[in-house]
């Protein structure tokens, strides 16, 4: 799957929030708080079509967990044959992507970092190394380090000044090297600042 590689801060200022995390977004967002672009500053914020509303909250999402459009466009499909609402199945989801829970952990600064340590072949799933970001994990899944990526420098130094505690459907454990799914995310759980409401407006069209 392609991932975006182009300019973060542009993203992030046309969605009116930080996307990646990242201090850089947050620098160009105070300097320049308006859309990128030649009309940035004119572009007149009152008139925001329904439409534009439901595709910046979509975009938001794929951005945020770094999601092709049409892989994204498959996990909506999917989460709309699931029981319950649709939305926060799609959430669920993107919360339970193998990089997103790495990220999670507090084992990378960022989502796009995670998926590096992922791809690089760092994390154990049950015992297994799985190098495929998008991988969906499930209840009762144990994700671990691997042995040699305990030692690396930038895990360290992402789990000793972080700070970030994990949510309360993942349990750490061996002194936070090691996280297992104890539930399925609830939205209440889910801190990312999306309306999926409006994303599932967008797809019902």
């Amino acid at each position: 799957m392609a991932r975006y590689t182009g300019p973060k801060a542009r993203v992030s200022r046309r969605l009116g929030t930080n996307i990646w995390g990242t201090k850089g977004e947050n620098i160009a967002m105070e300097k320049r708080p308006y859309p990128p672009g030649e009309h940035g500053r004119t572009r007149r914020r009152g008139n925001v079509s329904e439409y534009l509303l439901q595709l910046q909250e979509k975009q938001k999402a794929r951005f945020t967990y770094g999601i092709g459009e049409r892989q994204f466009r498959t996990l909506y499909a999917e989460a709309s044959r699931r029981q319950g609402v649709t939305g926060e199945n799609l959430l669920r989801y993107c919360e339970l992507r193998l990089d997103n829970v790495v990220y999670r952990a507090g084992w990378a600064a960022t989502r796009p970092q995670a998926r590096q340590l992922v791809g690089h072949g760092h994390i154990d799933v049950n015992g297994r190394k799985v190098n495929i970001p998008s991988y969906r994990l499930r209840k009762g899944d144990v994700v671990r380090l691997r042995d040699k990526a305990r030692n690396l420098i930038v895990i360290q130094f992402n789990m000793d000044t972080l700070g970030r505690t994990p949510p309360a459907w993942l349990e750490a454990t061996d002194g936070g090297q090691e996280v297992a799914i104890r539930e399925l995310p609830l939205r209440e759980q889910i801190d990312t600042p999306v309306r999926e409401q409006l994303i599932v407006e967008l797809y019902s069209k």
